[in-house]
C-alpha cells in the first residue's frame, strides 16, 4: 500500500501537476480530497480507478507496482536558485522513474553495475591535482590521449548512469549518488543540447568531476573551476594539447581551433581556457579572445558545429537482449520501456 502511494505521488510529480490538477484532468472523477488520501497510503484505489489515473498520469498501469528500490543521494541545481520548485520535483520523479526500469532490467538479466571510483583517495587542490586525475581516468578506462568518440556512450559503458530529460532552457543537468554510493547519475537536459554536442559533452564530464572529485569542502566557484578544468583535461589531455598547438604561443587562429574542436568535441572557448591554465597562452590574450569572441557574437553560437554522436543505446540493446533470451516477455518489455504493448509491437520488429 504504502509503495503504491509514493509511486501514485511520483508519478502527478513527473506531470508537473497539483492534487487539483489531477483531479480536472480526470474530470474530478474522485476529488483531490480522495486523490491525497490515496498518496497517503490510507485508502487504495480499485482496479478501474487505477487505470483512470494510469492514463491521467501516462504510465502503465503496473507502474504502480513496481518495487525497484529508488534512492537519490544530494541533488544540487547549481545556478538555479530561483528555478521553479515543481519543475525541481518534476525532473527528479522522471529521472527516478527511467532509473527504476533501468536497474530493474540490469538486474533481470544479472548484471552487477556496482561503481567503482578510480579517483576516491586522490587529493583535489590544485590545477596540477585535476590534471593527474584527467590522466588517472583515462588510463584506468583505457582511453589513451585519443579523442573520445561518445562520451555518453563512455559513462555508460563503465556504469555511470546517464538520462536524457526534456526541460526549460535554464537546466544544463545535476548529478547524485544513487542508493547510498553504488550508482551514479548524470541527468542532462535533453533540448538544450540537441544541437550543441560540444557542451553536452562538457557537461556530462564536468557532472562525473562533482561525482568522482573529492571538491565538496571547497568553495562553491572553486568548485566550478576545477569541476570545468577536469571535463576539459578529459577531453583533450595536456600533453596532447600542447603537441596540437606546437607549444607556447603568442596568438591562436579560429580555423585551427575550428580544427581541433572538430576532433576532440571540445568547444573554442573552452581550448583557449585551457590553453591558458596549461601557460599555453597568456591572461592578457585570454582576455583579448574573449572580446573579439563576443563582438563576433560568438559566445552563444560559435562558427562551426562539433559533429559526432552523443548518446548510448545500452538500455535498449539489454532490453532486447532479455526479449530474446527469454528472459522477459514482451509485455514485460513494453513496461521496461515505458509503452502500451500495441505501441510497443508497432515500433519494434519481434520474432
Amino acid at each position: 500500500m504504502k509503495y503504491l502511494a509514493e509511486r501514485l505521488k511520483s508519478a502527478r510529480l513527473m506531470n508537473g501537476l497539483s492534487l487539483q490538477g489531477l483531479a480536472d484532468r480526470i474530470h474530478n472523477f474522485v476529488t483531490k480530497q480522495a486523490l491525497s488520501k490515496y498518496e497517503q497510503g490510507q485508502v487504495v484505489p480499485d482496479a478501474e480507478m487505477i487505470g483512470i489515473l494510469a492514463d491521467a498520469l501516462h504510465v502503465r498501469p503496473d507502474y504502480f507496482h513496481t518495487n525497484t528500490e529508488v534512492e537519490f543521494g544530494v541533488i544540487e541545481f547549481r545556478k538555479l536558485k530561483n528555478y521553479p520548485s515543481k519543475e525541481k520535483s518534476r525532473i527528479v520523479e522522471i529521472a527516478k522513474n527511467e532509473l527504476s526500469r533501468y536497474i530493474e532490467l540490469e538486474e533481470i538479466l544479472g548484471i552487477e553495475t556496482k561503481f567503482v571510483n578510480p579517483l576516491e583517495s586522490m587529493v583535489i587542490d590544485s590545477h596540477e591535482a585535476i590534471e593527474k586525475a584527467a590522466e588517472k581516468l583515462r588510463e584506468t578506462w583505457g582511453l589513451g590521449r585519443d579523442a573520445i568518440s561518445n562520451v555518453v556512450e563512455l559513462l555508460e559503458d563503465h556504469h555511470v548512469k546517464v538520462l536524457e530529460i526534456e526541460s526549460t532552457e535554464s537546466f544544463d543537468g545535476f548529478s547524485t549518488w544513487v542508493n547510498g554510493k553504488d550508482i551514479p547519475l548524470i541527468v542532462l537536459n535533453k533540448s538544450k543540447f540537441e544541437n550543441k554536442l560540444d557542451r553536452k559533452r562538457f557537461t556530462a564530464l564536468h557532472e562525473l568531476a562533482h561525482l568522482l572529485l573529492d571538491v565538496n569542502g571547497l568553495e562553491e566557484k572553486q568548485k566550478e573551476k576545477y569541476c570545468h578544468a577536469f571535463a576539459a583535461a578529459m577531453l583533450i589531455p595536456e600533453k596532447t594539447m600542447k603537441i596540437e598547438l606546437g607549444g607556447k604561443r603568442f596568438k591562436l587562429s579560429f580555423q585551427e581551433l575550428s580544427a581541433i574542436k572538430q576532433q576532440y568535441g571540445i568547444s573554442m572557448q573552452a581550448l583557449v581556457y585551457r590553453a591558458k591554465d596549461l601557460g599555453l597562452i597568456s591572461e592578457n590574450y585570454l582576455k583579448q579572445f574573449y572580446i573579439v569572441f563576443t563582438q563576433l557574437g560568438y559566445r552563444s553560437s560559435e562558427p562551426v558545429a562539433y559533429e559526432g554522436v552523443e548518446h548510448s543505446n545500452r538500455f535498449s540493446q539489454l532490453l532486447f537482449r532479455a526479449l530474446a533470451e527469454e528472459f522477459i516477455s514482451i509485455s514485460k518489455a513494453a513496461a521496461l520501456n515505458n509503452q502500451k504493448l500495441a505501441e510497443f509491437r508497432k515500433e519494434n520488429l519481434v520474432i
